[in-house]
């Protein structure tokens, strides 16, 4: 079987928890272990350095889908960049993984997960809601997705740790089968 895909949407700028670039790395480090190929988005500037790096380290295979405000830092010339200038089009390239996974970030990149979500129309979503940050959106999936969208479960889990980030992942991609 061919390595799985999974799209990762982050950021370490913006008010938030201050463990997102640790966080970033271990799930770099984890995801490479695994031998999934890692597609990152980068956009407005912001790219998910510590995610990047920490999974390289760890011999992960890793793309940038960029806009064209991106530029790779020095230490990640090596990484392949796709650079997607309009904004939907970035969004239904990057829903053509196997399964998207948010970390916590920004509310950009929140909401650049929503975008890539709803470009692929309901592939698989895993969020790490470690401290709390995706417990607005857990609410809407319980509230709102629960009614409206046949199988959410099977389509939007939340995890509370790294390890449990994968096993969550692990099963969405064992129900695509």
């Amino acid at each position: 079987m061919a390595s799985p895909t999974i799209g990762i949407l982050t950021s370490d700028r913006g008010p938030g928890d201050p463990e997102r670039a640790s966080l970033m790395g271990e799930a770099g480090r984890l995801l490479a272990r695994k031998g999934v190929e890692m597609v990152c988005l980068a956009e407005q500037g912001v790219v998910p350095v510590p995610l990047i790096s920490a999974a390289r380290t760890a011999g992960g295979t890793v793309t940038v889908l960029a806009d064209a405000s991106i530029v790779l830092p020095a230490a990640l010339a090596a990484v392949p960049i796709s650079v997607v200038p309009d904004r939907a089009e970035r969004m239904a390239q990057l829903a053509k993984v196997d399964v998207l996974v948010g970390l916590p970030g920004s509310l950009a990149s929140a909401t650049a997960l929503f975008g890539a979500w709803a470009a692929g129309q309901g592939v698989p979503v895993v969020m790490l809601n470690r401290h709390r940050a995706f417990e607005a959106m857990r609410g809407f999936a319980a509230d709102v997705l629960a009614h409206s969208v046949s199988g959410h479960d099977r389509k939007v889990q939340f995890a509370d740790s790294v390890d449990d980030l994968w096993n969550k992942i692990s099963w969405l991609l064992a129900q695509r089968k």
